[in-house]
């Protein structure tokens, strides 16, 4: 099982960044799939989240309505469109998926250990 993350970068405050996560090893479109993000010296804070068959999605009140998590299960990648970003919106991004198909992580239980698979992360900065 292997998850790669790509996009991030330096942004200014109030522009848009697009991540991707390609999923390989796993039966993507069973799965759930999570944005997670660690910024420095912070906890582990859960994004966004998204159905297998990317039906509902389900966002952290601090990206509602600035991001947009959506999934292409024939390409087995999934993505974040960040727009109006904000200097608190720094830090690594990650994307996970739980060990089994059809699984939910509760977005309280934000631990490595409760994922089957989790991505290298990619960095973004929001600066001026």
């Amino acid at each position: 099982v292997q998850l790669q993350a790509s996009g991030g970068g330096l942004v200014q405050p109030g522009g848009s960044l697009r991540l991707s996560c390609a999923g390989s090893g796993f039966p993507f479109s069973t799965h759930w799939m999570y944005w997670i993000r660690q910024a420095p010296g912070k906890e582990l804070e859960w994004v966004a989240m998204i159905e297998p068959d990317a039906s509902r999605d389900y966002y952290s009140d601090s990206v509602k309505g600035r991001f947009t998590i959506s999934r292409d299960n024939a390409k087995n990648t999934l993505y974040l469109q960040m727009n109006s970003l904000k200097s608190e919106d720094t830090g690594v991004y990650y994307c996970a998926t739980p060990r089994k198909p059809d699984t939910v992580v509760a977005v309280t239980d934000m631990r490595r250990s409760s994922f089957g698979s989790w991505g290298q992360g990619t960095l973004v900065t929001v600066s001026s």
